[in-house]
């Protein structure tokens, strides 16, 4: 039953793309705030549909943590469902992410309306110059940077070194860095139909400070929280 009621979820899902990214797409005509609602009523809907098909919800801990100024999130990236439930918990937000990504069909396309700083993932220093040129503008205008520090999805337990690029953001632009660890790789794997039934807990850590500090330094501290935190939470009870 739960092989079965995951099928329809993600079937669902699949199909409820086409015609929310032309919604998105056509939402852009009135601006990317506009565009960006949109995108945020389809996570909505697609998190509903997984609590009420999967049995899948989440909780957040240590919202006392998020800062009142826009910072520069380094969010552990093992699943599709912290992608969509990141939108919830933090105000508004531009996301570093793959080219290759905006070349999808329809939610590419959709995502590109919403303006994320998408990067060449070969282009190495020209890469993080744009991350930090790009990021500076959109925190200046009020809206927060998230980032999956080791730049694609790893498995449950399973750790990938954390690029710099986040980091040399906050430091350029004077902001905190906000830690946040899950265990959503548990519950919705990277391959495969099956979602398990659950909550899955996403805990946001205090802000960290980079500023005057080794890059290197900070990186390793934020990924430690991070990776700690995560141990953590897969611990059974």
């Amino acid at each position: 039953m739960i092989l079965f009621r995951s099928v329809v979820f993600t079937v669902i899902m699949f199909i409820s793309v086409v015609p929310y990214s032309l919604v998105v797409i056509l939402g852009r005509l009135f601006g990317t705030d506009v565009s960006y609602g949109l995108a945020l009523l389809w996570v909505r809907f697609t998190l509903w549909m997984c609590k009420q098909l999967c049995r899948l919800d989440f909780t957040v801990e240590g919202r006392e943590h998020v800062p009142e100024q826009p910072s520069v999130v380094f969010l552990k990236h093992s699943s599709t469902y912290e992608t969509l439930a990141q939108f919830l918990f933090f105000p508004r937000q531009s996301w570093i992410l793959k080219q290759e990504i905006m070349w999808a069909p329809f939610l590419g396309w959709a995502v590109a309306t919403v303006s994320p700083i998408a990067i060449n993932r070969r282009g190495g220093r020209s890469a993080v110059e744009q991350v930090i040129a790009k990021g500076k503008k959109k925190l200046a205008r009020g809206i927060w940077i998230m980032i999956f520090p080791e730049g694609t999805r790893s498995a449950p337990g399973q750790t990938i070194r954390y690029g710099l690029s986040g980091c040399l953001l906050a430091q350029e632009s004077r902001r905190l860095i906000v830690p946040v660890a899950h265990n959503a790789g548990d519950f919705w794997p990277r391959r495969g139909w099956r979602k398990k039934p659950g909550t899955i807990r996403f805990v946001i850590g205090p802000p960290i400070d980079p500023a005057g500090r080794d890059p290197r330094e900070v990186t390793e501290e934020v990924k430690t929280w991070i990776e700690t935190k995560v141990a953590e939470l897969r611990s059974p009870d």
